[in-house]
């Protein structure tokens, strides 16, 4: 591998021994201090007799137990906190999509690793410091847009902080100052394309190379989706307000999964049932101790996302280990006559079948004693037709195919296009109508 694809090469390319080892000596370090520094792991820790000097492996991590989002909600706002207030320069929030938003602090160094982090993704998303990045992330108290603006402009890019939302004035934006790369989440991204097709804006006239997509899970059918209708190509990246924000971990080009930062982030993958170690490459729990996290360090953080870590080299050469795409989250499981599904599956049908658009809702209901499911689904501008034979066929195919794929019958509801609420964040896919 050309170690000039990477934006630290000599921590992305390092030796396994070498990587382990500084794990074990930061992990060691982190432990000592949220001792020391947090009277919430000070307390679990005595109450285990657990010495952080004694840990020898990072198999010892197991004996501790987990932190969990309503453990961070008790300590609401700095309780968590490692160093004094006055040491924290920024305070960023979770966006708060499953309840109470989390406070997280950064001080001035926790700043600067995370645009680096961040940096490292866009390096190995195939952006360069000549590229053009167009933030789409909303500007506030979520850590998207001001982490992919810092890691840019670490980089070395030239930043549009255009922020998310006004579509038109956002391509508007891109065909002015010839942007070269987007930043923002996967839904927003097929927004600006449908928009673009309104427009009569030919991809072609855009200078639109990459396309870099997080926040939500999405599928190999929308990267597909978004490639052709952009021309672009689409990497994904992870990470969560929690434990930093984006740059936990990001896909290369060769895109056969997204490499973790590991010098900074030790990962776990558990059953979310039994909390018990998966064995490798089964799905399950990702749950994160970070390493180098000054301000607001987490020991064995329950993500509530659903992944696999995957095993064997990378093409691309970088050494650090690897997660797969996300499958979902635990919060997003749909439990409907007995079959389990996430969101995802179903966005992965709808983009197979033709005439059915990307664009979809689940609603959830209980008309009695058991949970059932509509999926209500835009139909796209061609296939579209007032005679009731071509409809009820592409309902039936949908049907046929859903039921193929997650085990269940669910109703398929065909509605217009742009019927559908757009989001301007993280989309919302579900909307639950049980009783409570």
């Amino acid at each position: 591998m050309n170690t000039a694809t990477c934006f630290q090469p000599d921590a992305e390319c390092q030796d396994r021994a070498a990587l382990e080892q500084l794990q074990l000596e930061r992990l060691e370090a982190t432990l000592s201090r949220v001792h020391r520094s947090v009277p919430f792991y000070r307390q679990r820790f005595d109450a285990l007799g657990f010495d952080p000097e004694s840990l020898r492996d990072p198999a010892d991590l197991r004996r501790l137990p987990f932190t969990t989002k309503d453990d961070l909600r008790l300590a609401h706002p700095y309780g968590l906190f490692a160093v004094p207030l006055r040491d924290v320069v920024r305070l960023h929030a979770s966006s708060g999509t499953t309840g109470q938003p989390t406070v997280v602090g950064y001080t001035r160094n926790d700043l600067e690793t995370w645009a680096a982090l961040v940096a490292r993704l866009l390096v190995a998303g195939g952006v360069t410091r000549d590229d053009v990045v167009q933030v789409a992330f909303n500007y506030g108290l979520f850590t998207g847009a001001f982490g992919l603006h810092a890691g840019a402009e670490r980089l070395g890019c030239s930043v549009i902080p255009a922020s998310s939302g006004h579509t038109r004035k956002q391509i508007a934006v891109m065909q002015d100052y010839r942007t070269t790369a987007l930043v923002s989440t996967p839904s927003y991204a097929l927004q600006v394309a449908d928009t673009m097709a309104e427009l009569g804006v030919d991809r072609n006239a855009l200078a639109l190379r990459h396309g870099l997509f997080g926040a939500e899970p999405w599928s190999e059918g929308l990267r597909r989706e978004l490639e052709e209708r952009l021309g672009i190509t689409a990497t994904d990246n992870y990470g969560l307000s929690e434990v930093m924000g984006p740059g936990v971990a990001g896909e290369c080009l060769a895109r056969t999964g997204l490499h973790v930062a590991e010098d900074h982030f030790l990962v776990e993958v558990v059953h979310p049932e039994t909390l018990q170690p998966v064995a490798p490459g089964e799905l399950g729990e990702l749950v994160i101790t970070t390493l180098t996290r000054e301000a607001f360090p987490l020991i064995r953080y329950r993500t509530r996302d659903l992944t696999r870590l995957l095993p064997g080299p990378c093409p691309c050469g970088r050494t650090l280990g690897r997660m797969a795409r996300l499958a979902g989250r635990t919060d997003d499981l749909l439990i409907v006559k007995g079959a389990k599904f996430f969101p995802s599956q179903v966005e992965a049908v709808l983009l197979e079948v033709e005439g059915a658009a990307p664009h979809f809702v689940i609603e959830v209901s209980r008309p009695g004693a058991l949970d059932e499911a509509t999926v209500l689904v835009e139909v796209t501008e061609a296939s579209f037709s007032d005679e009731l034979r071509r409809m009820t066929e592409l309902k039936q195919r949908l049907e046929r195919r859903l039921a193929s794929e997650l085990g269940v019958t669910l109703e398929v509801k065909l509605v217009g296009r742009g019927t559908l609420a757009r989001s301007e964040g993280k989309a919302s896919r579900v909307v639950d109508r049980r009783r409570p």
